[in-house]
């Protein structure tokens, strides 16, 4: 084998070895982005998130497009107005329909909203979006679900 074969061999199976390396680490920090992603309640407080065959499952969606978050509490759908400063994040005014639901639907509204109301900052590792108020505790979690 001539010296230039075995030269280009050695290049390509270095550049494969480095890129290999470099899309390995990249799939382990890749976290979600907070916004313009399907957030799919996973828990509200001490609460596994609930679903009924009457109602959507509770999850948001935060547009950048005029910062509007639109969603869902499990039993009604959700919509209002949020600010986002680097890791703070506060909900303004928030507005839902007004069905009924069966009762643990109800309940879990009632908390998703406390919580959304409560929430002074965000943190996202991987595909998981945590809600935190002003004493640090973990009032929501949320799963990134791609639609597409």
């Amino acid at each position: 084998m001539k010296l230039t074969h075995k030269l280009s061999l050695a290049a390509l199976l270095l550049g494969t070895v480095a890129l290999t390396g470099c899309a390995t680490q990249d799939a382990t920090v890749n976290d979600e982005p907070l916004e313009n992603t399907y957030w799919k309640l996973l828990s509200v407080g001490e609460h596994a998130a609930v679903t009924t065959d009457q109602a959507s499952e509770a999850h948001l969606v935060l547009h950048t497009e005029e910062s509007r978050l639109a969603g869902s509490t499990g039993c009604n759908r959700l919509m209002g107005q949020y600010e986002r400063d680097d890791d703070r994040l506060s909900f303004g005014q928030l507005a839902t329909t007004r069905m009924a639901c069966p009762s643990e639907a109800m309940m879990q509204e009632q908390h998703v909203l406390e919580a959304l109301n409560e929430t002074a900052r965000w943190q996202i590792e991987g595909k998981t979006l945590t809600l935190i108020d002003t004493e640090n505790a973990a009032r929501a979690r949320f799963e990134a679900v791609h639609l597409y």
